[in-house]
């Protein structure tokens, strides 16, 4: 055995309370797990393909040798890389004790793969999965027999975008469909909001240890979605999110979701590289077009041209995405005629235009009884389909508009 491992009782004491692995041999795999949370950064493709090969505990034994070792056990890894990736790992080691207590007095838990709740679509990463996750919540939301879905957007957001991460987040949550996102400012936030409003399951994927919400400004968003949802992260706790962190967090986030929707996004938004991660992964792609006047959109035109994305224009996009074509309805895509396609909501804020006199959003606000920042959401959505249009500061209604359907 390692010696990175405590014996047996001690293993089992450190574990009682972060992790379900029983006595024995499951005690070892799931330690030996926590211990290279410890030592390597997510993604990292040496140590996914050793533990693959030789499990975790032998793993472990291989990553401290200093000697050499058989080539049966290191399948296609080379003696230059494993050499390579014992350099960057012997700095880290001796933290694992640390990294479990913090766990234990913040009430984190350890989830591996050998436990009935690991979220099995993330075996599609091969050797960049995740070893472990350190989780606070309702694990049931990682059960591979709950559609998930990811909705995921740019930082500096819209009303038009936030509003529509909500709604659409809401939607799922009524539908029983879980909604994972990255807790960040923005559209991540808009959609885990929606998601919660609606009694939803929804998970949020750090960047850092999950005991330390990140962005601070979202405790407590994120200590509510502890509270009845799911917070997840693979670095263990005490680890502070990193530029690299997060773009390697991306990748988890596509992977644990059946479908990812991009709802709103610059030229250069991380969404993006969530966005390419599901195409890698074979996964359906959906983007959210918005004006095409809004650099808030730009990267979701983009995608849209590349052709390998589905547009989204409504929630029955996203059931079709996920292999679950809806009946029409309130939100699906009724007869086209005139208003009929239009919500109430919609109508409403399309009442309080002028076809004359720029209005501006806080006086159209107003008239129709909406919040500014609803108000403006709904008006970047009327923008999308002609029948509004900005004028100087303010927005004026589009008459002799065709049929045309919101939702």
């Amino acid at each position: 055995m390692s010696g990175m491992l405590p014996d047996g009782a001690a293993m089992r004491r450190a574990l009682s309370e972060v992790s379900d692995a029983a006595s024995g041999g499951a005690a070892e795999d799931a330690y030996a797990r926590a211990v290279w949370s410890t030592l390597i950064e997510p993604g990292d493709r040496i140590a996914g393909a050793l533990i693959e090969t030789a499990g975790p505990v032998r793993a472990l034994e291989i990553a401290v040798a200093t000697g050499s070792v058989r080539g049966a056990e290191l399948g296609e890894i080379t003696p230059t890389e494993l050499r390579a990736a014992r350099d960057r790992w012997a700095p880290r080691r001796g933290r694992a004790e640390e990294a479990i207590a913090l766990a234990r007095r913040s009430g984190v838990r350890l989830v591996t793969p050998e436990d009935a709740r690991w979220p099995a679509r993330t075996a599609d990463l091969g050797p960049f999965a995740p070893v472990c996750l350190w989780v606070r919540g309702d694990t049931r939301l990682l059960d591979a027999g709950i559609p998930a879905i990811a909705l995921v957007g740019a930082r500096a957001a819209s009303s038009y975008g936030e509003f529509l991460a909500a709604e659409f987040a809401a939607e799922g949550g009524q539908a029983g469909i879980t909604v994972y996102s990255g807790g960040a400012y923005g559209i991540d936030g808009a959609a885990h909001r929606g998601a919660l409003s609606a009694d939803g399951g929804t998970v949020a994927v750090m960047a850092g240890g999950v005991e330390r919400p990140y962005p601070a400004g979202h405790r407590e968003l994120i200590d509510r979605i502890a509270q009845v949802g799911l917070v997840i992260a693979e670095v263990p706790c005490g680890t502070a999110p990193t530029k690299h962190r997060f773009l390697a967090r991306n990748r988890l986030i596509a992977a644990c979701s059946d479908a990812t929707v991009v709802v709103e996004a610059g030229w250069r938004s991380g969404a993006l590289n969530t966005a390419h991660h599901a195409q890698a992964l074979g996964r359906p792609l959906g983007v959210i077009p918005g004006p095409v006047t809004s650099a808030s959109s730009m990267g979701c035109h983009r995608l849209l041209r590349e052709g390998e994305a589905i547009c989204v224009t409504c929630f029955a996009d996203v059931r079709e995405m996920l292999g679950d074509p809806p009946a029409c309805g309130d939100r699906g895509r009724p007869p086209a005629g005139g208003d009929r396609g239009m919500t109430d909501d919609a109508t409403r804020i399309r009442d309080a235009l002028s076809t004359r006199s720029a209005r501006t959003v806080e006086d159209i606000a107003r008239r129709a009884g909406f919040g500014v920042h609803e108000a403006a959401g709904l008006l970047g959505m009327l923008e999308l389909t002609g029948l509004a249009a900005r004028r100087g500061a303010g927005w004026v209604h589009v008459s002799g508009a065709g049929p045309v359907t919101l939702w």
